[in-house]
């Protein structure tokens, strides 16, 4: 059963970054070194993933993996 997703494409870098930090491991993974930068904070994470090449639905996928919603260890981290 696939599980809700808490961060959505329309949610801005910086409001998943200031309810979810642990996910700022994944956009670093991803080559969006941006995270703290403030220009970046108020781009959709579609608008990220649209301008850096990276597919939206996986780069989702991977987000929510790091919330303590998704996360069976409620540690914010990705197992792989």
């Amino acid at each position: 059963m696939e599980k809700k997703l808490v961060i959505t494409k329309e949610m801005t870098i910086g409001e998943v970054i200031k309810k979810y930090p642990k996910t700022a491991f994944v956009f670093i993974d991803y080559g969006l070194h941006c995270v703290g930068c403030p220009m970046a904070t108020p781009e959709t994470i579609k608008e990220a993933t649209k301008l850096h090449q990276i597919d939206l639905k996986k780069f989702l996928k991977d987000l929510n993996k790091a919330t303590p919603h998704q996360n069976k260890f409620g540690t914010g981290q990705v197992k792989k």
